[in-house]
């Protein structure tokens, strides 16, 4: 058994650079397909989007928050997706993200329904660490040098 998972370890850990390509392309993916209808919305759902930031205690621009939601998810997806700067678009992601899991929580909308968020954080924070993989255009452009080969 323990041959068994040496070897399995051995393999996927040599495939590292596909599994960072399939995460990207479902997380940014994913990212795209939630932020394209807020962007999309247009001042009066980005109005909507943007009073969450009203338990944060700021009322002023919730169209230009909601927007900057929106345009995170979607444009931030979209570079998730490529590979394309690659840790900025995950920075912007977890920060997106951790500002939605706090309002959710600050409007009692319970763990459940805020976890989500939560999760998705993690991962981005974790992305941050971890890069975009051998098969990104940060690695195609030379913009994630510090890799190792």
């Amino acid at each position: 058994m323990k041959a068994f998972v040496q070897c399995l370890n051995r393999f996927l850990f040599s495939q590292r650079d596909l599994g960072l390509l399939l995460f990207r392309l479902a997380i940014g993916g994913m990212f795209m397909w939630h932020g394209l209808p807020k962007l999309l919305g247009g001042p009066e759902k980005w109005a909507v989007l943007g009073q969450t930031m009203e338990v944060f205690g700021l009322y002023f621009a919730p169209e230009l928050f909601g927007f900057l939601s929106g345009a995170s998810e979607f444009l931030g997806g979209l570079l998730i997706l490529l590979g394309l700067f690659y840790r900025a678009a995950a920075l912007f992601l977890c920060v997106n993200l951790l500002v939605a899991f706090s309002s959710q929580l600050l409007q009692n909308k319970g763990l459940f329904k805020a976890a989500q968020s939560f999760e998705d954080a993690a991962s981005f924070l974790a992305a941050l660490f971890v890069g975009p993989g051998r098969y990104s255009l940060d690695h195609f452009l030379g913009l994630d040098q510090n890799r190792e080969q």
